[in-house]
């Protein structure tokens, strides 16, 4: 019975060894900027959006949406995320694409809309308050 048990246990403690594959990476993000930042201008009108660098993955894709809230995604496609292939907004201001591999994914709430992708875009949580924007996670 002992010995069962230890080969459970090395059986258990191998296979939970192994990396995960196909997953944007979780990375600590605290953005802050005021909203009358010059860098932040394209967010004063419905369907603009802003790239950040420095932040997330591989950088934070800011985008106001027509209700006037704000949505922010890791510009790391979440199709292979290991290749680090970072989204760019379109100009329609509907899509982002990811240039690698062509995929498509929907800036009102991340999720792809285009093949190869199937998963979404790893988004953080936006908070306004007093002029300033809050991107975190």
């Amino acid at each position: 019975m002992r010995n069962a048990l230890i080969i459970i246990f090395a059986v258990l403690t191998f296979m939970s060894c192994g990396k995960i594959e196909g997953v944007v990476p979780s990375v600590p993000v605290n953005f802050r900027a005021s909203k009358t930042d010059p860098r932040l201008a394209a967010l004063n009108s419905a369907g603009g959006s802003v790239v950040i660098s420095g932040y997330g993955v591989a950088g934070l894709l800011l985008y106001r949406q027509a209700d006037g809230t704000y949505s922010c995604y890791d510009r790391c496609s979440s199709y292979q995320p290991e290749k680090l292939c970072a989204i760019s907004p379109d100009a329609t201001g509907f899509t982002a694409t990811d240039p690698c591999s062509g995929a498509k994914f929907s800036l009102s709430d991340g999720s792809p809309v285009k093949a190869p992708a199937v998963k979404s875009l790893r988004a953080y949580t936006v908070n306004v308050s007093n002029f300033e924007i809050f991107v975190s996670n």
